[in-house]
């Protein structure tokens, strides 16, 4: 049986909304909700350039630990460097969970130290990096819907393929969708798609055209 919904603060930890983050921020959005969202840590210049949709999560220039109505003793931080996992049960410990709102580095850099040393209570979600949608994704997986983390199924580092000759892996864990495709001879197959927000291919695509103009 899921537990009541909780809510997920987002700790903002870049200079402007790039269009990374908004694509992974409105996707959040979509699995939560706008009442049970918080961003926090926005400078003039990201809430001036807030989408009205987003605009209606809870959006604050004060850091998490001044963010109004919020213990800092229900928060939880979500941490690579934990050490313990998180599990259904927290659900019940905790009302807020934590992530630093960050484009994903490769390797990573460990930015979720600057929130670890403010004293939060902090649980891992598993030995490969999530992009931050994921990783609020699963989490509200396992501590409203209660399945279990190593029960949510995922696909690590997919090779994402616009053509023929032309593809861009992912350094990411992302959750697995599985979808049915046909096949040129009529045959049906089910395959895994790593569950990205709506516009993250085209983004990634034209990205990785631009990397590619000198």
């Amino acid at each position: 049986m899921a537990t009541k919904q909780r809510s997920y603060i987002i700790e903002h930890m870049e200079d402007d909304m790039h269009a990374w983050c908004l694509l992974e921020y409105k996707h959040m959005l979509s699995n939560v909700g706008p009442d049970h969202l918080w961003f926090s840590c926005l400078s003039e210049t990201c809430k001036k350039n807030m989408p009205q949709d987003l605009a209606q999560a809870h959006c604050h220039s004060e850091d998490v630990l001044h963010l109004p109505d919020v213990d800092p003793k229900l928060v939880c931080l979500l941490d690579p460097s934990a050490q313990s996992e998180l599990a259904p049960e927290d659900g019940d410990t905790f009302q807020y969970f934590l992530f630093g709102g960050i484009l994903g580095d490769d390797p990573p850099r460990d930015r979720t130290k600057e929130l670890r040393k403010l004293g939060f209570a902090g649980r891992r979600l598993g030995p490969v990096q999530m992009t931050t949608d994921t990783a609020l994704n699963v989490t509200r997986r396992v501590v409203e819907d209660r399945v279990p983390l190593n029960e949510v199924p995922y696909i690590d580092h997919p090779e994402i393929h616009f053509s023929k000759h032309e593809s861009v892996t992912m350094p990411f864990r992302y959750i697995a969708e599985l979808k049915t495709i046909k096949k040129k001879d009529g045959e049906e197959k089910v395959v895994k798609k790593p569950l990205m927000p709506p516009g993250m291919l085209e983004l990634i695509k034209k990205d990785n055209e631009m990397s590619l103009d000198f």
